[in-house]
């Protein structure tokens, strides 16, 4: 940086610290009026040296949750809140249509007892649970990952297979096509039911819609945000045990239903079913 450029840098510097300060003079002078703007400096995709992530532009990776180095992402895929995906030593593939859920990790491995250089590749249309911690092994198409569960160095996970939530998958552990395994460390338990499997299937699905719903809340102006944050107190003593209670049936006011454009290209929201059992 130049001469010119350490200038600009330091007025720049100086004009963010100017504004911050009187922000939070007016803050104080505004009392318990005022609007919090909740701010931040969190960064969702960082790279790591030259290694950078890609992911697609339909790729929800909602705030809190770190996608870093070399990393790519497809289509429809959701990184929920709180994850981390560290392609550092290695890289991590994630396919389409594929939802890694809240406080889950994702790293890869560069050296182990086996000697092995493991990437971390995760398929099209994968569950993985809450808080799973997937370490260099591979989880194929429409397979499903339980809360909590660990997956070693080297553990393939196969097609339509499944880790039972909680479970410890050895290194180098294959679980076949159509089977459920589970416990610590985990063995083979059962066959998959058809059930189960078009479950696995409708879970990607619904959590497809449910990252476009995020996406959208996220995508809100602070103005918005301030507008429905009142429409909210205003009927929040008018819930439905409220109603329950005094035997009355209310109408939804008009200012509280959502326009049908609140989804990326004018998609009306979608129905998501409120039962999960992951």
């Amino acid at each position: 940086m130049g001469t010119l450029g350490r200038a600009i840098y330091t007025v720049g510097n100086w004009i963010r610290g100017t504004g911050q300060a009187l922000d939070r003079v007016g803050s104080l002078l505004q009392g318990s009026h005022r609007i919090e703007e909740h701010l931040s400096r969190h960064r969702t995709l960082m790279n790591v040296f030259d290694k950078s992530p890609l992911v697609d532009k339909d790729v929800f990776v909602a705030p809190g949750a770190s996608v870093i180095g070399d990393v790519q992402i497809g289509k429809g895929s959701s990184i929920w809140y709180g994850c981390v995906l560290r392609g550092d030593v290695n890289n991590i593939s994630v396919g389409s249509g594929t939802n890694i859920q809240d406080n889950t990790l994702v790293h890869v491995a560069k050296t182990n007892i086996s000697g092995k250089v493991l990437p971390t590749l995760i398929g099209d249309n994968v569950t993985v649970g809450h808080s799973a911690v997937i370490h260099g092994c591979t989880v194929e198409d429409d397979a499903f990952v339980g809360m909590g569960a660990t997956l070693l160095d080297g553990v393939v996970v196969e097609k339509h297979a499944m880790v039972a939530a909680g479970s410890l998958v050895k290194q180098n552990t294959r679980i076949p096509s159509g089977e459920v395994w589970g416990g610590n460390p985990a063995k083979f338990m059962r066959k998959l039911t058809d059930e189960e499997v078009e479950y696995i299937s409708q879970s990607a699905k619904n959590y497809i819609n449910l990252a476009q719903i995020h996406a959208s809340e996220n995508s809100k102006s602070f103005d918005q945000i301030e507008v429905e944050r009142a429409l909210r107190k205003k009927y929040a003593r008018k819930d439905e045990d409220y109603d329950s209670m005094l035997g009355i049936t209310r109408e939804i006011p008009a200012e509280l239903i959502l326009p049908d454009n609140v989804l990326p290209g004018g998609k009306p929201a979608p129905k998501v079913p409120t039962t999960q059992y992951f």
